[in-house]
């Protein structure tokens, strides 16, 4: 039985705007495997970072949308855990509740989360790489990135690559968000990657909670005003739970 303290639980009900954020712990408890996990044997010989940047694409697109088509296939598996149900529900629970999500799996959407904001973009999108425009394209089964229909450059996948800034929507309206409310969760997330590891010391800075869900600690863990260490698949809907 997950105990919740009962600090937390009257902030949240208390609050008139709670902000989560969710990072990579969230969706490896639904099997999808972080960013940084060991690849498989075909992609052993290349680092993440080789792969995930504007300058690999252009070398060679093939080989990136390969690499791509790879990681789809193994979200493609993947279900909404406990937590993503928590969390969804517990936008019916509270006042207010943003969802920031540095996943690209789509799987918070697929558990009945609204409005949620993608701060890395979604895999199962694509867009133009010259103009910058999602593309509605069949890419099941290619091995190659297809032409866009309006002015044949190559499609990519609609995420963000290491040297791209964060989408300027995203990125603003979750500064917003952070700024303006009363609980911040940060569930699942190691707290490293910025600009996304800065929006709870912006929350906490503008007078929030400060809350971290982790199995481990984090830079993030002495700032916070509650730490639950766990698994988010437990952890969160035990929060649910004290909610309703």
């Amino acid at each position: 039985m997950v105990d919740i303290p009962e600090r937390l639980v009257h902030a949240l009900c208390e609050s008139r705007h709670t902000v989560i954020l969710t990072g990579a712990g969230v969706s490896a408890e639904s099997g999808v495997p972080t960013f940084r996990d060991a690849q498989n044997a075909l992609w052993a010989r290349y680092r993440p970072e080789e792969l995930a940047s504007p300058e690999a694409f252009q070398r060679d697109p093939a080989l990136v949308w390969q690499w791509y088509q790879w990681r789809r296939g193994l979200i493609k598996q993947a279900r909404p855990n406990a937590a993503h149900l928590a969390i969804a529900a517990m936008e019916r629970l509270l006042q207010r509740l943003t969802l920031i999500t540095q996943n690209v799996d789509g799987l918070h959407q697929a558990a009945g989360s609204t409005a949620v904001i993608e701060f890395h973009g979604n895999i199962h999108r694509n867009r133009c790489s010259a103009e910058n425009q999602l593309v509605d394209v069949d890419a099941e089964g290619t091995t190659r990135p297809p032409r866009c229909p309006r002015c044949e450059a190559w499609i990519r996948p609609d995420v963000v690559w290491f040297g791209e800034p964060i989408p300027q929507g995203a990125l603003l309206t979750a500064t917003l968000a952070a700024q303006d409310c009363d609980v911040f969760l940060s569930v699942g997330t190691s707290s490293v990657v910025y600009p996304a590891a800065g929006l709870a010391d912006m929350a906490r800075e503008a007078g929030a909670t400060l809350a971290e869900v982790n199995p481990q600690r984090t830079v993030q863990t002495d700032s916070a005003a509650h730490v639950l260490q766990g698994k988010a698949a437990e952890i969160m809907p035990a929060m649910a739970a004290a909610l309703g």
